[in-house]
């Protein structure tokens, strides 16, 4: 995959953060073969255009006791669609919020620490949320394979 203005050097520093996001400039420059310095610029200028957004540490849920990660797939009317978007933006429990094509207008990630939470979160956030036509939920039992970000 290309992006504009990304050269061949850049996409190799980006391969390496997104094996480690936690070596050092002298590292990644011993592998790209380039100075400490000339990759602390590279990165810095790529975080100034966006196209490094975040370092962040990925915590998988299915590793963590009790934790239960899901799926909801709703169908909302048209009207409640930005209300209901609002509401689960703000709800912590909820991880990812996806508008899609399709039956489904929304596709969403949930966390929850327990099944009687996840309980309590469909009975007392989905289930009152407005212009619901449909709702489905799906418990996710292992995780085979999840990419975060783009791949080059």
């Amino acid at each position: 995959m290309f992006l504009d203005g990304l050269d061949e050097l850049d996409q190799k520093i980006i391969r390496l953060l997104m094996k480690n996001a936690r070596m050092s400039y002298s590292e990644i420059g011993e592998k790209v073969g380039i100075s400490r310095v000339a990759v602390k610029m590279r990165i810095q200028a790529m975080e100034k255009k966006g196209i490094i957004e975040e370092y962040t540490t990925i915590i998988n849920p299915q590793k963590i006791s009790g934790v239960v990660s899901c799926f909801f797939e709703l169908e909302i009317s048209h009207e409640a669609l930005e209300e209901v978007i609002e509401r689960l933006k703000a709800n912590e429990k909820i991880t990812q919020i996806y508008r899609v094509t399709g039956e489904n207008k929304l596709h969403i990630h949930a966390v929850t620490a327990s099944n009687e939470e996840l309980d309590r979160l469909i009975q007392e956030e989905m289930d009152p949320l407005p212009g619901i036509l449909h709702m489905s939920c799906s418990i996710i039992l292992s995780r085979i394979k999840d990419i975060k970000g783009l791949r080059l």
